[in-house]
């Protein structure tokens, strides 16, 4: 009887010291709700562009649709600017207005902007708070807002060969109830 008495304040013991090594669960940390995304209204986004005037977003939304370029001119970027200033020219004419928000020192981006002969409105946050605002980290990343700030695509990466650039002149067609025009011909082959 002792043997059993001993076996279960043994088993009592090991039980409740068990618990004491365990660290209680913790709560995660909440992630606020990503608020930007497909079929929602794009955020309010005000910028100086390079001439110091302030771009409004909702202003421009209010005209037509918008390609927001969140970018910052590494060789990736670099590669596949050709294929945006492409679908910036097919399609400006057609109502688009395309911009670009870069995240690099203002010297270095004016500097970019004259070699590359950019032909878009552009701004520069070196800060990041354009990112910060559109709620992503990804570089580049383009948001196509039509006419009404209703953010119909979201493409995050880079794609040098343009495919990505192509497939959002597809969606911009469509917008504006028109021809998509094929980048790939539109943009000079690399030397």
């Amino acid at each position: 009887m002792r043997r059993f008495i001993l076996g279960i304040m043994a088993c009592t013991l090991a039980f409740s010291f068990q618990g004491l090594g365990a660290e209680e669960p913790k709560e995660e940390a909440k992630q606020p709700e990503k608020t930007v995304v497909v079929d929602s209204l794009a955020p309010n986004l005000q910028i100086k562009d390079s001439e110091g005037k302030l771009v409004d977003l909702k202003k421009l939304t209010a005209k037509g649709p918008v390609l927001v370029r969140l970018t910052c001119g590494c060789s990736g970027c670099d590669k596949e600017l050709a294929y945006f200033q492409s679908l910036h020219k097919a399609y400006e004419g057609k109502g688009l207005t395309s911009l670009a928000i870069f995240r690099m020192p203002d010297e270095k981006v004016e500097d970019y902007v004259k070699q590359k002969k950019l032909n878009m409105l552009y701004a520069v946050d070196k800060e990041g708070k354009s990112w910060t605002t559109f709620q992503t980290k990804t570089m580049p990343t383009n948001f196509l807002i039509e006419k009404g700030g209703r953010i119909r695509s979201i493409a995050a990466g880079c794609d040098p060969n343009g495919l990505i650039a192509n497939i959002l002149s597809e969606k911009v067609a469509d917008l504006l109830g028109t021809e998509t025009v094929e980048l790939k011909k539109a943009t000079p082959e690399e030397k």
